[in-house]
């Protein structure tokens, strides 16, 4: 026996089930764009990490430059003289 119920009874029912629908729907869409995000956060990660490893090794393959002899002009001794700080 099936218990019959009021016809405001079942709108409020229905009522319900549409707003709970809406409401498990944005839950998944929240999932859904909170997972997308965590994987591009891990994948940016990933590839930064590749990045700073692959230009520590390129710097570590580079030829390094012979040194070269600073000119010996009044000018660049001044500058050197202008940025030492006084005690």
């Amino acid at each position: 026996m099936t218990p019959t119920h009021s016809r405001l009874r079942q709108q409020a029912e229905i009522a319900f089930a549409k707003a709970q629908s809406q409401f498990l729907a944005r839950e998944r869409a929240v999932a859904e764009l909170d997972d997308t995000a965590a994987a591009r956060k891990e994948k940016t990660s990933r590839l930064r990490t590749a990045r700073l490893a692959r230009e520590v090794e390129d710097r570590a393959r580079a030829p390094r430059p012979a040194p070269q002899n600073a000119p010996q002009g009044s000018d660049l001794q001044a500058n050197h003289t202008s940025d030492r700080i006084q005690t």
